[in-house]
């Protein structure tokens, strides 16, 4: 029981780290349960049966499944590790596909290429999440290729 503690706090400090102070506690909520590696390391955080999030072996950092994007998502204020997508990439971006440089119409200047985001529609609307690929200044300035590859979309997640 102890090393589950010990895992959770961890855990719970990388999530404050990587998505803000605070967020930890919420996202992996007492009682998470854990898969580990051959290795003994946290690879997948679970609440309640569902994946909440996978830790990346080459970081420790974490990418989100949906659940876990709607926490992140109801959690940060503002505009806060998002990219907001045009209306026509919506359908798209929502199915799993991968949000392009063109559809981007605002974005987080904090981000840099490489994190895990979430992506939305102009209202706010949690629709995928998945990693940066190019920094925001990159994004914002090009009119092709791809801004975010999409791990996992709100749609893509419903028919699974």
């Amino acid at each position: 029981m102890n090393c589950n503690v010990e895992r959770l706090s961890r855990v719970r400090m990388i999530a404050d780290y990587q998505f803000g102070k605070g967020t930890g506690k919420e996202l992996f909520p007492d009682g998470s349960t854990f898969q580990l590696s051959r290795t003994k390391r946290v690879r997948q955080v679970f609440h309640s049966g569902n994946r909440i999030a996978t830790a990346r072996a080459k970081d420790g950092f974490f990418t989100l499944s949906i659940e876990g994007a709607s926490i992140v998502h109801r959690l940060l204020p503002g505009k806060r590790l998002r990219v907001v997508v045009s209306e026509d990439a919506v359908p798209f971006v929502e199915a799993g596909k991968t949000a392009f440089a063109k559809h981007v119409i605002e974005i987080d200047p904090e981000l840099r290429a490489g994190e895990e985001v979430l992506i939305t529609d102009k209202a706010d609307r949690l629709l995928a999440t998945g990693q940066l690929l190019l920094s925001p200044a990159e994004i914002l300035s090009l009119d092709s290729g791809a801004a975010v590859d999409v791990r996992v979309g709100t749609a893509s997640k419903k028919e699974e």
